[in-house]
């Protein structure tokens, strides 16, 4: 599928799909013409990113984990960096910090629409 095909489905900008590849998180084939082929999956590996990018992990670490998601664990290295081991777990660990306020944020709206329907059950 060519690029804008592959925005439309994901909802990701062109440019951003651009990016993607100028990092090293998509690897597209291209066509005798130069347009860029992209495989089937690649929507779910580019909502895969985009999803890592809005939780606020960097390009640099997503292009290491990227394969990790559906791939084999002996792709890990034989010895792996140790500051790159501190910046996942890091980034590990402010992802546990968004997660906790995401299901507070949500069982605050639970608790809400809860007592807001209740409320308008009463008036009736």
């Amino acid at each position: 599928m060519k690029i804008g095909e592959l925005s439309r489905l994901t909802g990701v900008s062109v440019r951003a799909l651009r990016y993607y590849e100028e990092e090293g998180l998509i690897r597209p084939d291209r066509a005798g013409n130069g347009y860029r082929d992209y495989c089937e999956g690649a929507d779910e590996v580019v909502r895969q990113i985009r999803g890592l990018i809005d939780c606020g992990l960097p390009t640099r670490i997503i292009r290491d984990i990227l394969p990790y998601l559906d791939g084999p664990a002996d792709l890990l290295p034989p010895v792996p960096c140790a500051e790159m081991l501190d910046q996942v777990a890091a980034e590990r660990e402010q992802l546990d910090r968004r997660i906790h306020c995401l299901v507070r944020n949500r069982n605050a709206l639970d608790a809400y629409l809860k007592a807001a329907r209740r409320a308008a059950r009463d008036r009736t």
